[in-house]
């Protein structure tokens, strides 16, 4: 494995266009439960689609429950080792962006600046009329719910929504279009933390490749592009992101911590 973290560490202090793209899999670590493992969001909820949310009264006030009950796993979340070091390798402008699958807002939180995270799934943090688009912070909708407006709605009649991709709902355009164009344009891509099973946002990493980036992977468990990538680590983010900075650091000089 040392040899592989050395040698991304290698070519990310070239420079160039280097990308992030992480999953669920780098929050776990941080207290936000992912979807697909055993145990999983999937386990515990039934989703509620897109168009059952615009079109039923008992599909928001179950939208919403759910989301009540994940409320305090995301207000103590704090960004792990994993996301301090993306945003260590950005602060020595080794990492172009952060393109993300995760809608829990720690690369931010990590000290990423917004405009640099491209967020393909949004973020549960803002909520969203789905009538006038005006957006509400998470923290006043859920005080709503805590007292018995268990559908929120705007001032407009609209229905509130967390700002986040529901099943059956578009993608956002502008953020999968500006991905798709970073993809394309990178010399290095590493994916951290997804299974690269939800498309379209799990095609990124081949656009990248076929393009000629250098892809990493750092994932626990198999992924689709496993036998294209330059580089695969297996292994928890927390463990090998931190390792992946203080190799950069030593390759130019920064001296460790």
């Amino acid at each position: 494995m040392d040899d592989r973290i050395a040698l991304v560490a290698e070519k990310l202090v070239k420079g160039g266009r280097n990308l992030v793209f992480t999953g669920a899999g780098i929050s776990t670590e941080s207290g936000i439960p992912d979807y697909r493992s055993q145990g999983g969001l999937w386990d515990k909820f039934q989703p509620v689609y897109f168009d059952e949310f615009m079109s039923s009264r008992d599909a928001r006030v179950e939208f919403w429950r759910q989301k009540a009950q994940l409320y305090p796993d995301l207000v103590k979340a704090r960004p792990n080792p994993a996301h301090m070091s993306v945003a260590g390798l950005y602060r020595m402008g080794l990492v172009e962006a952060v393109i993300t699958q995760n809608i829990d807002g720690l690369h931010q939180d990590s000290g990423i600046p917004g405009e640099k995270v491209i967020e393909l799934h949004g973020n549960t943090r803002r909520v969203r009329c789905m009538s006038c688009g005006r957006l509400f912070p998470l923290d006043e909708v859920h005080r709503r719910i805590e007292d018995g407006d268990l559908a929120p709605e705007c001032e407009c009649g609209g229905y509130l929504k967390s700002d986040t991709v529901s099943f059956g709902q578009a993608m956002p355009e502008h953020e999968l279009k500006t991905a798709t164009g970073l993809a394309r344009n990178a010399d290095l891509f590493m994916v951290v933390g997804s299974t690269l099973l939800v498309h379209p946002a799990a095609a990124l990493p081949g656009h990248a490749r076929e393009n000629g980036a250098f892809l990493v992977i750092v994932n626990l468990s198999e992924t689709p592009y496993d036998g294209v990538a330059h580089a695969l680590i297996r292994g928890e983010a927390g463990t090998i992101l931190p390792a992946l900075l203080e190799e950069v650091k030593g390759l130019r000089g920064d001296g460790p911590g």
